[in-house]
């Protein structure tokens, strides 16, 4: 495949298009592999071409819709077959698919139900072109994942105007999944400031998706938890570190601002849409089931599900860890805390010992979460232990910036 940037450098030289176009890029055979052709001559090195590929066997379809696209900023990738338009999407970011219905080896309804399916790749639109009449193929073709569906002939106003809302639509979707992923970073970088909680978000989230899998909820509900463990304190980012790591007692003042963090966190959170349910976790977790928890003194079911569940989690991790102030309790001495705390009414009586049922078999053989957005990304600043000083430096200058806009 050519270099990622071709703005800045050059795509090698090309055969003729007429005898194959045949380049070296590394992912295909030689004999089977197709260009990448560059079709923006003028375009900002700061921003990225979109990406489409071209999935037909028949070169005269991938050379028509090459002439449609030919005065169009986009990069341009044709495969001929599904194994190599698979081995494309692996190792590039393709941004949009162009497929045919009928294909050799595996169909276009096959090849988009394999997309849809990959957790990497199941948000890149899909556009399904067919010479085959019949308003039954454009119901199989969406039922299978596409995005839009185009009967041939083509008519090139039509295809070029199709693509370019697509590729709006999947901008949109890429803008969300940044934001998201900013956030993550943040939230992890307010654990990491701390090293007695560096590893508390994956823990916690670890635990949270168990009860929930023990609960039955559903999938959504599930990464809703997963993305709660990271994302519940968010809100300290807003709590300057003079108390945030106060060696002493809280004042009451101080505690004001401590508990805070749960309102902060869902205003920081609030604009992303794909974090609503998420919402109730960071600003009801620390609720008691009495009533006498914060910030707005829920009682009993009141509190959300999924709060009583992130809480529940916190609370054991908190005990079977070490902190400043005390040795980790091991998983017996911490179980009986936490029934002591139901007793006096601060937790959920049915789900804590769900909970330590759960914890019981993570134990044994920990449970990999429902990974919406992958752990990778969930830290993207994470540095080698080389480097792990001035990591910390950049994390502190970030969290200050971030922290003064918030405050404003």
């Amino acid at each position: 495949m050519v270099t990622r940037n071709p703005i800045l450098s050059p795509p090698p030289p090309a055969h003729s298009p007429h005898d194959g176009g045949v380049r070296t890029n590394g992912l295909v055979p030689e004999a089977n592999r197709l260009p990448v052709f560059d079709l923006s001559n003028e375009l900002d090195a700061s921003e990225r071409q979109p990406t489409i590929l071209i999935l037909d066997d028949l070169d005269i379809n991938r050379r028509l819709l090459r002439a449609m696209l030919k005065a169009a900023p986009y990069r341009v990738i044709e495969t001929k077959r599904a194994g190599e338009a698979m081995q494309v999407m692996e190792q590039e970011t393709v941004d949009l698919l162009i497929l045919d219905l009928m294909m050799p080896e595996m169909s276009g309804l096959e090849f988009c139900q394999k997309i849809k399916s990959n957790q990497k790749t199941k948000l890149v639109p899909i556009l399904m072109l067919t010479s085959v009449q019949g308003i039954e193929n454009e119901i199989a073709g969406i039922s299978s994942g596409a995005d839009e569906f185009l009967t041939k002939p083509l008519h090139p106003d039509v295809v070029r105007t199709r693509i370019r809302a697509m590729l709006r639509n999947k901008a949109a979707i890429d803008s969300l999944e940044e934001a998201e992923t900013i956030l993550f970073a943040l939230a992890q970088a307010v654990e990491k400031r701390d090293k007695y909680t560096g590893d508390h978000c994956d823990r916690l989230a670890t635990y949270s998706v168990a009860l929930g899998t023990a609960l039955g909820l559903p999938k959504s509900q599930l990464i809703a938890l997963h993305r709660g463990g990271y994302l519940h304190d968010i809100g300290k980012v807003c709590v300057p570190d003079a108390i945030l790591f106060k060696k002493g007692p809280l004042t009451e003042e101080e505690w004001v601002v401590m508990r805070s963090h749960t309102t902060r966190g869902v205003e920081i959170c609030k604009p992303l849409k794909t974090l609503s349910l998420v919402l109730p976790i960071i600003r009801n977790h620390h609720e008691r089931f009495d009533g006498t928890g914060y910030p707005d003194g829920l009682r009993g079911e009141e509190i959300p599900l999924l709060a009583r569940i992130l809480q529940i989690a916190d609370i054991y991790d908190a005990l079977t860890t070490a902190r400043p102030y005390k040795p980790a309790l091991s998983v017996e001495e911490a179980f009986q805390i936490m029934d002591d705390e139901v007793q006096r009414g601060w937790r959920d009586p049915e789900l804590v010992p769900l909970f330590q049922q759960s914890v019981k078999k993570i134990e044994v053989a920990p449970v990999e979460p429902p990974l919406e957005i992958p752990k990778a990304e969930t830290a993207p600043f994470a540095a080698p232990p080389a480097a792990a000083g001035a990591a910390q430096g950049v994390f502190q200058e970030s969290l200050e910036a971030m922290r003064r806009e918030v405050l404003k």
